[in-house]
């Protein structure tokens, strides 16, 4: 099992822009592609403006098939558009993990 881990900052006052336009134009492509993920976070204390979101692959191979699919798909291409034009987002970081072998693996 492979967790990608992923933490977005995006400007102050722009978070629910930014999150009405995924859910509009992004979320749909995505889910096509990648299913649902582990979870979707936005911050309750400490930065504001931070969010992050944790989807589950079986491997490296099955994430880059998955994410491959879903840039070429001409709806996801169109929500990047629509969020650069927005110009909300500030920063991104990825980091991919894997579960401790002493801990139950998270449910998908």
């Amino acid at each position: 099992m492979l967790l990608d881990v992923r933490t977005y900052k995006v400007k102050p006052n722009t978070l629910k822009a930014h999150f009405d336009l995924y859910e509009r134009y992004g979320k749909p492509a995505q889910a096509r592609h990648l299913g649902q993920p582990l979870a979707y976070l936005r911050t309750e204390t400490g930065d504001p403006n931070e969010y992050i979101h944790i989807w589950v692959y079986e491997n490296a191979g099955d994430r880059e098939k998955k994410r491959a699919a879903m840039q070429a798909d001409p709806d996801w291409r169109d929500y990047l558009k629509r969020s650069a034009e927005l110009g909300a987002l500030i920063s991104q970081t990825n980091k991919l993990m894997m579960p401790v072998d002493f801990f139950d693996a998270p449910k998908r």
